[in-house]
């Protein structure tokens, strides 16, 4: 087993005014040599976007994007044609694919949205662009880890997929809670966020915002304490 260990205050750090940003990779202002990727795993950024702003219409492609809202609302709107709301408890997924434009707008004027933002490396390039969302509540179940998103190729009809050989997973435990994450190709790895609350996996402790990848192993043993929420992104490595 092999692992790399991001601390919450060893990420970069940005203030535009209308946007406070945490990156886990470089990203922007914020280059490390030793923090591109984790494996097909570009982008984690942790951002707060102040009331009626956000990002304006720009191009993306072939990147499968991730957006999860922990607090607030952003409104979406697309070259595709999508428009709409996504808030707290929502999960969004974009292929970028061939080429698309789009923006993210801060739905509200009296409160600030935190979002995650999450870019993923996608198999194949120039992909037909799509869009997605979904309520993340019914895909858990309590005190386990629960996947929701799978590769295209083992997602059912209703699941959101993306293009590439990888699985996000969310833990919301509120009890302390010992659980084991079994990888689904023994050649990727997981990259493991703590969102709230306290974990320890591979016997190292991690808090609030940390993150720990894990790699050249079969399984993760996890513990979660009580009232913790955490992501995982189990992503190929090569």
């Amino acid at each position: 087993m092999k692992k790399i260990l991001h601390p919450a205050a060893t990420r970069g750090t940005a203030d535009y005014g209308w946007l406070q940003a945490r990156y886990s990779f470089s990203f922007a202002n914020f280059f490390d040599p030793n923090r591109i990727q984790f494996g097909k795993l570009r982008v984690l950024n942790d951002d707060i976007v102040a009331p009626a702003m956000g990002f304006g219409k720009h191009p993306h492609q072939n990147m499968e994007i991730v957006t999860i809202p922990q607090e607030g609302a952003l409104k979406h709107r697309d070259s595709m044609g999508n428009e709409g709301i996504i808030e707290s408890g929502d999960i969004q997924i974009m292929s970028a694919g061939s080429g698309v434009e789009h923006s993210e707008i801060n739905a509200r004027t009296n409160e600030s949205v935190k979002l995650f933002q999450i870019w993923v490396f996608p198999e194949e390039e120039g992909v037909t662009p799509r869009y997605d969302q979904k309520k993340i509540a019914p895909l858990l179940k309590p005190n386990e880890i629960s996947t929701v998103v799978k590769p295209k190729s083992e997602a059912g009809e209703s699941e959101l997929w993306v293009h590439q050989q990888a699985w996000f997973s969310l833990g919301e435990f509120s009890e302390t809670t010992k659980t084991t994450y079994s990888l689904n190709n023994k050649t990727n790895g997981v990259y493991i966020f703590v969102i709230d609350g306290t974990i320890v996996a591979d016997n190292e402790t991690l808090n609030k915002r940390d993150a720990i990848g894990i790699w050249d192993t079969d399984t993760v043993t996890i513990t979660a304490g009580k009232e913790s929420r955490v992501l995982l992104i189990e992503i190929p490595m090569n």
